[in-house]
């Protein structure tokens, strides 16, 4: 039987075209900046979402971390919401390795910060301080994307205050298909961009920086010093250009899965209501042990789940949806 993963969009395998274009890649060392597969990759990506330059990275993290360290110096401050990646899921890598403070900022139920709590946080020039320097937001969280119009907002905020802005869009084109815009309608209230290539994209491996061409060249000297230097790095680059080429405009498929299963499982009788969906996610609202209870319970049938977040992706079809909702629906308690 089939297993079915719905951890994490992170879990795709590469396709067999994406093998086949991984395979007749042509190569060369990209530190000195001669790998002809990295270079297509980064020109394709700067040109997709209106950026002067791109950057090939290991990982989001890795892009996360080069913005904040090109944007930042020591004993300045980015603000980033309560539960944003930038904050909570990397490590404290900004403050460990660059000396920059967070300033957390709750975030409001859609994903979005209070633009007037960002003005508010922004510190006074004054050397009890540290220098409010940089805005990090992120689209989409916990599956919501959010809209344009924030995005403008929210340019005007930093314009006001003396602050760049970081988008980390690590599923930007989930956000960008969802609300039918193109990406590039977000990235240009950005001063930078990250995005992923190895989540809802499928690539094996990966993600892109952008910005302009002097804070990527700075971000390039900060990747280097994080040994993220790669040498015949086109093996993973057409990788990632296969899957901005091939695989943006399927995340509709993902969205729509995730939005029928859910409102399948909404008529469990004991789920009524219970599931929510946004892009390619849907949550839970269930107590904890019994979350683990169908967790344990999922696993002995082949289907891996992680808490209350179930991620549909390139890897799940709509039998395998069948499938799920059929086990479910013998979950003690549910039906």
């Amino acid at each position: 039987m089939k297993p079915i993963d719905l951890r994490s969009d992170t879990v795709t395998r590469p396709t067999p075209a994406m093998q086949a274009v991984m395979a007749e890649a042509p190569l060369g060392d990209d530190v000195y900046g001669e790998d002809p597969s990295v270079n297509a990759l980064e020109a394709y990506a700067a040109q997709l979402l209106g950026k002067e330059q791109a950057l090939f990275v290991a990982s989001g993290t890795q892009s996360n971390l080069c913005a904040l360290l090109s944007h930042c110096q020591r004993g300045d401050e980015y603000i980033a919401g309560q539960t944003a990646h930038t904050y909570r899921y990397e490590a404290g890598g900004a403050a460990v390795l660059g000396g920059i403070q967070p300033q957390p900022l709750p975030l409001q139920q859609d994903g979005t910060l209070d633009l007037d709590q960002v003005r508010a946080a922004v510190k006074p020039d004054d050397p009890h301080f540290a220098r409010s320097r940089l805005l990090c937001l992120e689209n989409t969280h916990n599956g919501r994307p959010q809209p344009l119009p924030y995005y403008q907002s929210a340019r005007e905020v930093c314009d006001e205050s003396g602050l760049l802005l970081h988008l980390d869009g690590a599923r930007l084109f989930n956000a960008a298909v969802a609300l039918d815009v193109a990406a590039r309608d977000f990235a240009r209230h950005c001063d930078s961009v990250s995005v992923c290539l190895s989540k809802g994209l499928g690539a094996p491996v990966g993600s892109l920086l952008l910005g302009n061409a002097a804070m990527i060249q700075r971000a390039r000297r900060w990747r280097k010093m994080l040994g993220g230097g790669m040498r015949q790095a086109g093996l993973l680059a057409a990788a990632g250009l296969h899957a901005l080429k091939q695989h943006t405009h399927r995340l509709a498929e993902d969205h729509r899965r995730a939005a029928c299963l859910a409102q399948e499982l909404n008529a469990f009788r004991g789920l009524r209501d219970r599931v929510h969906a946004f892009t390619n996610m849907l949550f839970l609202d269930l107590p904890v042990a019994q979350l683990e209870r169908l967790t344990d319970y999922f696993l002995e049938r082949e289907i891996r789940v992680r808490g209350a977040r179930w991620v549909t992706h390139l890897d799940i079809d709509d039998n395998d949806i069948d499938r799920i909702l059929s086990v479910a629906g013998k979950f003690p308690g549910f039906s």
